[in-house]
């Protein structure tokens, strides 16, 4: 099998037409947009929060806590669904002894993220006060 630069000819194309149509939306945008400065859009604007008063108050952490159980969860789902096709094929890839253990170690990562919710939950991250 030799190696052909002509085979990747049709994407190198394709990628200069994806940065040209990139370049030339921001181009346009810039020129055919709107320009009205006005005091509130020129105002610094930080984590949705208006900078307004002093640096050092408190933030409420319920919305930080949120995030990081949805990414907790979101991973989980990212190790989930490659295991599930694979191991619901009809021709298995792996021998039957393998897949077992791949069944238990899969049981005990759902069990490790059930333990983290249970905790989370009575720890009261849900409770919206």
């Amino acid at each position: 099998m030799d190696f052909d630069l002509a085979t990747y000819y049709p994407i190198f194309i394709y990628l200069l037409f994806i940065l040209a149509f990139a370049g030339g939306a921001m181009v346009a945008a810039h020129i055919i947009g709107p320009h009205r400065r006005t005091a509130v859009k020129l105002m610094p604007y930080e984590s949705g929060m208006d900078p307004i008063g002093d640096a050092r108050h408190r933030f409420d952490v319920k919305f930080y806590l949120t995030a990081i159980l949805f990414l907790v969860f979101d991973v989980e789902l990212l190790f989930l669904y490659p295991w599930a096709v694979v191991a619901y094929r009809q021709e298995p890839l792996l021998p039957a002894e393998l897949r077992r253990i791949v069944f238990w170690e899969i049981l005990a990562f759902v069990i490790s993220l059930f333990v983290a919710y249970i905790y989370a939950w009575r720890k009261g991250v849900f409770r919206w006060r």
